[in-house]
């Protein structure tokens, strides 16, 4: 279910604190559309917290911390990576409206980046609101093989330290399934949605400043 909205000027953070309350989010046609409109998925995508799936592969590179792993050191370099367009993603649905509200949900605290570096370069990310024990991922992008990738084992890891209950991820791609998101009915969500809102986490549980080794993250998840 989707609905447009002419007058995205009276959109405000706190309004969309509370549309994420009620499972709504906002979305744009493109980058360059100055128009928002708000999305409630029939079937909503979820990665359960405790079912990640990580490959061999995938936790070698984890664990071989070739990148260094920060949160909220480059949120704005983070939404802009997200904003741009990458091979197999021409067009993109953030625009400079969504990026100003997002930043400033991001200086209220409820809106964090999981920044991976390469020799000092930002290599990828991802960003998300939090709010209550849920975790509504965004977007996300990668400038290295396996950044993404890498961003978002970090970021079930602090979720899981940080007692977070829900994974939201909006809509399920090939590339997320094959990652062990799965697809729930609206009425499911709102439960579990219900259920995440009723309660306190905390993003900052581990360390930010890149001092969270790979092997540290993945002991996390095995503990969880």
């Amino acid at each position: 279910m989707t609905s447009r909205d002419s007058t995205a000027s009276e959109i405000t953070p706190e309004v969309l604190l509370r549309a994420y309350a009620c499972g709504i989010f906002p979305m744009a046609e493109r980058a360059d559309d100055p128009t928002i409109f708000w999305v409630e998925p029939e079937h909503r995508g979820i990665i359960p917290l405790r079912g990640l799936k990580v490959s061999s592969r995938l936790a070698r590179t984890v664990r071989g911390d070739r990148f260094r792993v920060t949160a909220n050191h480059a949120f704005r370099q983070v939404i802009a990576g997200c904003a741009a367009p990458q091979d197999g993603r021409e067009e993109t649905w953030i625009n400079r409206r969504i990026r100003d509200l997002y930043t400033a949900l991001h200086d209220m605290g409820h809106c964090h980046s999981i920044e991976v570096w390469d020799n000092g370069d930002l290599a990828g990310g991802l960003y998300g609101v939090s709010l209550g024990r849920a975790f509504f991922g965004e977007s996300m992008f990668h400038h290295a093989r396996d950044a993404s990738k890498v961003a978002l084992v970090h970021l079930v890891a602090r979720l899981l330290a940080g007692g977070y209950e829900l994974l939201d991820t909006q809509f399920v791609t090939e590339h997320l399934r094959s990652l062990g998101a799965v697809e729930v009915s609206r009425a499911r969500y709102r439960t579990l949605l219900d259920d995440a809102l009723d309660g306190v986490a905390d993003f900052d549980a581990v360390p930010s400043d890149g001092s969270v080794t790979g092997s540290d993250a993945l002991a996390v998840m095995a503990r969880a």
